[in-house]
């Protein structure tokens, strides 16, 4: 039996979640770790600029990222500016394609596909656009997707607005989209007058939905793991 294991960190920064997947990165690569990993998280307010990213996408400057308690990380996973905050369901697949199929496409096609599925619950169509990699429903961005991969093995992944406050995404062109909306699973509720109880148990049940998606795309099975076995694993401390 092939596992996903799953390991939901909470609420982590963003520099220890990115440490720690590159540190599970490279031991999946190795063979010290044998299965694939997701690991979940919700970061403090952050931005991250991709290997595509343009100066110009930033609208914000540092003093004002600073001033609203915003930290900023150039990384290495393709994409632009996007934005990670409370309440986004931001999801690292480290993923062996070569136990998959050896075609970044469509690996993107998978992710976008996990995520459309995870939704689905919540009686929201995802959807793609053609020319974009993301998910989107009815013309607004709902999950935006930015991937590296070396020796077949991937990482960073996607960020899903679950509860987010949208507002951040006014301090960028989001993932370069030229007047692009962005949407969360709790606006599209609200745009259909759904009862705020509806979405007290938002948050968990994406998670699950979210995670079940990706293990039957993928044809694993999901199995917990804590972060300390995680780092074991990796041979690492974060």
């Amino acid at each position: 039996m092939r596992d996903l294991l799953v390991c939901d960190l909470g609420t982590r920064a963003y520099a220890e979640v990115l440490d720690l997947q590159r540190a599970v990165a490279r031991a999946r690569i190795s063979g010290a770790i044998d299965q694939d990993v997701l690991i979940l998280v919700e970061h403090p307010p952050v931005v991250t600029l991709g290997r595509s990213s343009k100066a110009n996408h930033l609208l914000a400057s540092p003093a004002l990222l600073a001033s609203r308690g915003v930290e900023l990380f150039e990384v290495e996973r393709g994409g632009d500016v996007t934005f990670h905050g409370p309440g986004q369901l931001v999801g690292y697949p480290i993923f062996d394609l070569k136990r998959h199929k050896q075609d970044l496409h469509w690996y993107l096609r998978q992710v976008e596909e996990a995520l459309i599925r995870g939704v689905a619950p919540f009686a929201i169509a995802g959807e793609r656009t053609v020319g974009y990699t993301g998910v989107w429903t009815q013309g607004r961005k709902l999950a935006s997707i930015g991937v590296h991969a070396r020796d077949w093995v991937t990482w960073h992944g996607f960020a899903l607005n679950v509860t987010t406050d949208l507002s951040y995404f006014d301090l960028m062109v989001p993932c370069g989209i030229a007047e692009v909306t962005m949407t969360s699973i709790a606006r599209e509720m609200e745009l259909r007058s759904e009862p705020q109880s509806a979405g007290a148990e938002l948050w968990p049940r994406t998670c699950a939905s979210v995670t079940n998606a990706f293990a039957e795309l993928f044809s694993l099975e999901s199995a917990p793991v804590t972060l300390s076995e995680l780092e074991r694993r990796a041979a690492v401390t974060v």
